[in-house]
């Protein structure tokens, strides 16, 4: 490998770096870098103050040497402070150090990766940078920042800080660095920076309308919660409590959703009901998307740094960030765009007369708060049931995969099997599809009743017996899916064991590695995924115990913790069919940019496209992503999409 150089800055801003990302933190007046620290290989780690230093020479000559590589843990914070005071370096300079041991399955944190490799205390993260950050690098209540030279000991600290943090970064890309992402990996993360580099455009003046409307309903509403009961303060929970004892004669123990849905239905007074309406509509919160847009736009209306590269633990895929594209409201309405054009020309009236549920209306305008470049439109295309199609393929369930290459419903198909009837959407037997839908959603991963019911599916009047039939005739018409959790649980736990690799699927070339404690499964593009400190040992979970269980430490999705997860072969299927669904959005993307499409967003397996208007057209693009690729022959791959002058879910 070429040289490494690691680096890290500290630096200054009057932006709240965490409310509007480092892109807009650094477009502030009072962006500084303050420190820098780095290193070459193993070289001793040498520190900048730009108080009284200038930008070292051997810094700057290393940006443009073609031999250096450039190392930083989140390294687009550190590639955007020198785009921004010295000049542009393109990602395929630089590696994540970040990235990398998300790879390896340890967290993203530096301090928590740290403590994941056990490292000793001199190695680690020191425990009071943050206290330090908040004292140098954030304003002061009334604007200022502090002054470095009245508080030398201090800054002699936060110097030591800096340092540290190369020295921890290097220290860990050392001991990672034999699993660095191969070749087409790092094109693809180079792809991620650039679209984080040049963002999505947003119409500014529908966000800051919406903003408005929502304020301006929200006081109507206030007003009227006061005029109705008389309250000081209808948000006050004693003042509600003390109000419907007075009023209706009940005593109410709490005010959380499932009391409150009890207490409406003990109302009897008008003015009860209107003000427990009321107050549904004050609790509904429309704007906070928009606010996340106004915070984090810059001054030419992008908001940018939205992707975060390997954000999904275990199979790779992306997770938002700031304005969390990945769980916007869907849209239903069939008169989106007038709504849009009222709320953007700020006709409050209007919109207050035509939409009994202005809030809601809102909420389905957010995505259309995303925008196309001038002069263009946007492209959507995503693939279609890629998971279901996945998994068809990785268990060669054949009648699955002959329902998709013939263009059938997977639903009807499903409802079909498990029925042995004939299954129309709208047609005959249609009633039977949405139980095919939930058993398809609910079942895939080794879900039983309990997944049912998660999908709805007493909510279509299933009995107990009901379900616990669908899911017998469903894993009894899905025999090679079946068998692929025990296949792959069986081919982990004897990695595990034997510290030997393990070959789960000869045709699709699934493997199992034990390499340092790390469990790695080869997926059939040839990228790893890992389980770190994986173990088989007897379970401490409240299904497992008295009984050995396949584990590996991770982050805890409920509590954020660091900890032991145990873990079975429906889910390494999961993981399996989703990481493998992300490798086909990475080569669609990746093909889609080599053939000049510019990709502003993606959405799960959803990418946005700004195109110019008379420029190509979307079946261009679904013929892109309809590929098959090299690595998955026989993978019946399908990509729809649409055409649209702002973002929307057709």
């Amino acid at each position: 490998m070429k040289r490494i150089l690691t680096c890290d800055f500290e630096t200054r801003s009057g932006a709240d770096i965490g409310a509007c990302g480092s892109y807009k933190y650094m477009s502030d007046p009072g962006f500084r870098p303050l420190l820098l620290a780095y290193a070459f290989d193993d070289e001793p780690v040498k520190l900048v103050d730009f108080r009284t230093q200038p930008w070292p020479q051997e810094f700057l000559d290393a940006l443009n040497d073609e031999d250096t590589t450039l190392c930083a843990w989140n390294c687009a914070f550190e590639r955007e402070v020198i785009h921004q005071t010295i000049g542009y370096t393109p990602p395929e300079k630089w590696v994540d150090a970040m990235v990398l041991a998300a790879v390896c399955g340890l967290p993203m944190s530096l301090d928590a990766a740290g403590k994941a490799l056990n490292l000793s205390e001199d190695q680690a993260k020191m425990k009071d940078g943050k206290a330090l950050i908040r004292w140098f690098c954030v304003p002061t209540k009334d604007g200022y920042f502090r002054d470095r030279e009245k508080y030398p000991e201090k800054w002699e600290t936060f110097k030591e800080y800096c340092i540290r943090d190369v020295e921890t970064e290097r220290t860990i890309f050392n001991m990672l660095r034999r699993w660095l992402p191969d070749e087409v990996e790092h094109r693809f993360w180079c792809l991620d920076q650039r679209i984080n580099d040049n963002g999505i455009n947003t119409d500014m003046e529908l966000v800051e309308n919406a903003i408005a409307f929502d304020a301006r309903y929200k006081s109507e509403l206030m007003d009227r919660a006061i005029a109705v009961t008389g309250m000081d303060n209808p948000n006050s929970v004693s003042q509600v409590k003390t109000w419907l004892q007075e009023q209706e004669g009940i005593t109410v123990p709490s005010l959380n959703k499932k009391v409150v849905a009890d207490v409406v239905a003990q109302l009897s007074t008008d003015a009860a009901k209107e003000f427990m309406e009321i107050r549904a509509g004050l609790a509904k919160s429309s704007t906070k998307k928009y606010e996340a847009i106004e915070r984090s736009a810059g001054d030419d209306a992008h908001i940018r740094g939205c992707f975060q590269f390997y954000g999904g633990a275990r199979t790779g895929r992306f997770a938002g960030r700031l304005v969390q594209l990945q769980n916007l409201p869907q849209n239903h309405m069939e008169d989106l765009a007038e709504a849009r054009d009222i709320v953007r020309n700020g006709d409050y009236d209007s919109f207050y007369a035509i939409y009994d549920s202005p809030s809601k209306v809102l909420s389905e305008l957010i995505r259309t708060a995303l925008i196309p470049e001038p002069y263009h439109r946007f492209i959507v295309a995503d693939f279609a049931a890629i998971e279901a199609r996945v998994i068809a393929w990785l268990a060669s369930e054949e009648w699955r995969l002959e329902t998709f290459r013939n263009g059938g419903d997977i639903y009807c198909a499903s409802a079909s099997q498990m029925f042995g009837v004939p299954v129309v959407k709208h047609g005959v037997n249609g009633e039977l599809r949405q139980k095919g839908k939930i058993a398809e959603l609910a079942l895939g991963y080794g879900g039983g009743p309990s997944a049912m019911l998660a999908f709805g599916a007493d909510k279509l009047g299933m009995t107990d017996e009901e379900i616990a039939e669908t899911v017998a005739l469903w894993r009894e018409r899905s025999p090679r899916i079946v068998a692929l959790w025990k296949r792959l649980e069986r081919a982990a736990i004897r990695c595990v064991v034997t510290g030997h690799y393990v070959l789960a699927a000869a045709q699709i070339a699934i493997r199992f590695d034990m390499e340092n404690g790390i469990l790695w499964m080869t997926l059939p593009s040839g990228r790893r995924i890992s389980y770190f400190a994986a173990k088989y040992e007897e379970g401490t979970g409240q299904y497992n115990k008295g009984r050995k269980v396949l584990s590996y430490m991770g982050k805890d999705q409920k509590t954020g913790k660091w900890t032991r997860i145990e873990t079975w072969g429906g889910k390494l299927v999961e993981n399996l069919v989703q990481a493998t669904a992300r490798d086909c959005l990475r080569d669609s993307m990746l093909a889609l940019t080599a053939a000049g499409f510019d990709i502003r967003a993606h959405v799960h397996d959803e990418v946005i496209i700004t195109e110019p208007v008379g420029g190509r057209s979307v079946e261009e693009v679904y013929e892109i992503m309809g590929r098959t690729p090299d690595w998955a022959p026989g993978l019946p791959l399908r990509a729809d999409g649409y055409e649209t002058p702002f973002y929307m879910k057709d």
